[in-house]
């Protein structure tokens, strides 16, 4: 009978590995049709949003658009200021058919470091659902170049912040959050090593506290590990070096501490951590007391194949700790979304950091792109409102860069979301796009404009100085200063020290003058010739200032799956907070470099 049992077994088992091998091939299938086919594709998206949300007010409002060319005419672009009014009534209660006439069933609420305003985004069950769409093809990429796959599990660290409720009684949450709470998620959750109840749990100590414990029982059985971003992992890495001692103890015992006091979560966590393992507990306590913590994500995880996490854009600055931390395991940028829209799949997952480009699914929205003028202004072309330059999806440029502009079927047209993309090459039709920043992430004094590029560019370079002292910049944020005249930018920088030498002045007030030789042309001119800018300043602030920066954050309503630390900040509170963390102050001591025939450079 046991034999027969075991027969048994094995077609199923094959038919299920079967039909997991023909629906990868479907969807990379459907990738090639649909990068082979871009601008047809959009075009039917477009009459497929037209035609569904005809007698919206809003689409009403903008004179009926019925096809491309009136779509083009008559709608303008708009940014979030000019939506407000009708998302307002929408979170208020009113159920007209607004924007949609599928009926809202939540608000998705942007980052509250992206663009520094948290906003409400309306969606529809239908969009939740095409938001699902992507996973698939997700799936099949990475199984396409990371085989057996299904043989192990993901640990990847997520988390959730408790949803709100508008005036009119509608959730308002997080993306990331919407989609671990759906129903459509319970599946792929079935391949990852943290229980359910540990994900949704809305304490984010005790949910970080139970995926580790979950992810060190099942260590030899995790072939990835990730969080949503680069600076979420390593905070994950931060929280295992704190609390190594605690862990092993509670591997040892067999049951968690009392630090974690959720019912739902104690019981999931004790379906995995079934029974006292002090095998277990003693790798922990020797790989972690060691205090050397190179590699150690495959140290702890040996079959790990890949580290995923988004390290593009802002994330950008993180990519040598996680190298450092993930020895030479590849990292893998998979996707590209925003609680607007998901916009695309990284379709060459092992391409190196500096590399990384997403291909836009032309079936997930309609997309254009307001072309932006040279990269030390940053400025767009055409101006809000005015659609004459917009480009279409697939008559992009390669090598240009981008404001994109969406359209979707929860009713947003012509939306400038505010993300900048340079078109780095094509798939098939289709454009792949680097994400180069966030429009209007700026430190301005007075006519000079920094972008978030060139600022991280200068914190890379100035930091060149900190090597030979075994210092490093652990973290960083900016503030124009307005207080004495002229204006002049602080950065701020939370420093990470190796050796017992302490970094001294002279070297701190060095590296204020190394930004400003790395910052464009514009601002070096109002520094030499205009003196319209005064010098840099560096304020070093205390070990853990950015921990409690993203703590006063998320009191404010900020997602801790979606935090990003904000690369500029103005809110006085936020800025208080900074200065009151200070523990010395550095300026530049000399004027940069600056002739006139470097004024564009």
């Amino acid at each position: 009978m046991a034999a027969a049992a075991t027969a048994g077994r094995r077609p199923a088992s094959s038919t299920t590995a079967s039909e997991a091998e023909a629906k990868d091939a479907e969807n990379l299938r459907l990738i090639e049709e649909m990068t082979s086919n871009v601008d047809s594709v959009q075009e039917r998206v477009l009459a497929e949003i037209l035609s569904r949300n005809a007698a919206t007010e809003y689409l009403t409002d903008c004179g009926g658009p019925t096809d491309r060319a009136t779509f083009r005419a008559k709608v303008p672009v708009v940014s979030y200021d000019a939506l407000k009014p009708y998302i307002q009534r929408i979170a208020n209660g009113d159920r007209s058919p607004i924007m949609s006439t599928h009926p809202v069933s939540d608000f998705l609420t942007s980052s509250g470091t992206s663009g520094g305003e948290r906003k409400l985004i309306p969606s529809t069950a239908e969009e939740g659902r095409r938001r699902q769409l992507p996973f698939g093809l997700l799936k099949a990429v990475m199984n396409l170049h990371f085989p057996g796959l299904d043989k192990g599990k993901g640990l990847y660290f997520l988390l959730v912040k408790s949803e709100t409720k508008t005036l009119g009684g509608l959730t308002a949450w997080p993306m990331m959050t919407s989609i671990y709470k759906s129903e459509q998620f319970k599946d792929p959750l079935r391949d990852h090593t943290s229980p359910r109840a540990a994900v949704l749990c809305a304490d984010t100590s005790q949910s970080m506290y139970a995926q580790m414990v979950c992810g060190l029982c099942q260590r030899h059985d995790v072939l990835r590990v990730g969080a949503a971003f680069a600076s979420g992992l390593l905070r994950v890495i931060r929280f295992l070096q704190l609390n190594w001692e605690q862990l092993a103890a509670d591997i040892e015992a067999g049951t968690l501490a009392p630090c974690v006091d959720d019912a739902s979560v104690r019981e999931a966590v004790a379906g995995i951590l079934r029974r006292p393992d002090p095998e277990l507990a003693q790798f922990v306590r020797g790989e972690c007391c060691k205090g050397e913590w190179a590699g150690i994500v495959p140290r702890i995880w040996p079959n790990t194949r890949y580290i995923d996490a988004i390290v593009t854009g802002a994330m950008a600055q993180y990519v040598p700790a996680l190298e450092y931390y993930g020895g030479r395991l590849p990292l893998v940028s998979s996707s590209y979304a925003s609680s607007e829209c998901y916009f695309g799949i990284n379709l060459q997952p092992l391409c190196k950091p500096d590399d990384v480009s997403y291909t836009i699914m032309p079936n997930m929205a309609y997309f254009e792109f307001l072309p932006v003028d040279d990269a030390t202004t940053g400025e767009v072309v055409a101006p809000e409102g005015d659609a004459a330059r917009l480009v279409d999806l697939a008559r992009v440029e390669a090598g240009r860069e981008y404001e994109v502009v969406i359209t979707t079927y929860a009713g947003l047209n012509r939306y400038r979301v505010g993300d900048v993309l340079r078109v780095a090459g094509y798939h098939s039709a289709a454009p792949r796009f680097t994400f180069v920043r966030r429009k209007n992430v700026l430190l301005s004094v007075e006519s000079d404009k920094t972008d978030e590029v060139e600022l991280q560019r200068a914190v890379e370079r100035a930091s060149e100085l900190l090597r030979p002292h075994g210092a490093s910049v652990a973290e960083y944020t900016s503030h124009a200063c307005t207080k004495r005249i002229p204006g002049h930018y602080v950065i701020y920088w939370e420093l990470l020290t190796t050796g017992d030498e302490a970094v001294g002045k002279e070297t701190l007030d060095a590296c204020c003058l190394q930004m400003e030789e790395a910052l464009n042309a514009v601002y070096r001119q109002s520094r030499v010739a205009d003196g319209s800018v005064g010098p840099l300043e560096i304020r070093v602030v205390r070990p853990g200032t950015f921990e409690e920066l993203m703590d006063d954050a998320i009191s404010r309503g900020a997602s801790i799956s979606q935090y990003k630390v904000p690369r500029c900040v103005a809110l006085p509170p936020v800025v208080e907070l900074l200065d009151s963390c200070v523990v010395s102050a550095h300026f530049s001591p000399s004027l940069p470099h600056w002739t006139p025939a470097r004024r564009h450079d």
